[in-house]
């Protein structure tokens, strides 16, 4: 099955990174390649538009084509983020990733795609990924004017609440840049020093 039509790719990158001394994420560095720049390629093929949500060095993202918007809501997490990325969104479906994901399969969108006609989340070897969704946006945009207005916070109750299936990824981990050990790891390296500061 082919990639929704009318699709957007909205890239999470507004945390602290508080066990990252601070660092921002989206511009950590993996082969040469800004994490935000990466996951804006692998998607790219089958998106209209790619937004970000992010909180700081937003002028950055314009030199490389991505629109960032700050949360509109500050101080709540994730869902912060969701919410201005959805308001941001013109297109009818909207997949959401976020930047500190190392690997994600190029399965990934047919899949979330064909699970119901209704959008999805992914689950790796390591389970539930609420962060890897995809959306119909007119079904998002109600929920989380629902869930903000009583302050529910939780990405995972609002995607139960709009009854997105599971979608299990068998023999994938899809991995976080969460630790310095993680970054070690994977090879990374700050874009620019004044940029990871912000």
């Amino acid at each position: 099955m082919q990639a929704p039509a009318s699709l957007t790719l909205g890239i999470l990158a507004g945390g602290q990174a508080t066990r990252l001394g601070g660092r921002d994420k989206a511009w950590l560095v993996r082969d040469g390649v800004a994490q935000v720049v990466r996951l804006a390629r692998q998607f790219a093929p089958y998106c209209t538009e790619v937004l970000v949500s992010a909180n700081r060095n937003l002028p950055h993202y314009a030199e490389y084509g991505l629109h960032a918007h700050a949360d509109r809501v500050a101080g709540i997490g994730p869902i912060g983020g969701l919410e201005v990325l959805a308001n941001a969104c013109t297109s009818t479906w909207l997949l959401t990733v976020s930047v500190d994901v190392l690997q994600l399969p190029d399965t990934l969108l047919p899949r979330l795609a064909q699970a119901g006609g209704e959008g999805a989340v992914s689950c790796d070897d390591d389970g539930l990924q609420p962060l890897v969704a995809l959306y119909r946006v007119d079904a998002l945009r109600p929920a989380l004017a629902a869930a903000l207005a009583v302050q529910q916070h939780s990405v995972r109750q609002m995607q139960a609440v709009l009854g997105l299936p599971h979608v299990l990824f068998s023999g994938a981990h899809f991995g976080n840049l969460n630790t310095p050990e993680d970054l070690h790891q994977a090879g990374c390296s700050d874009a620019d020093s004044a940029v990871h500061r912000g």
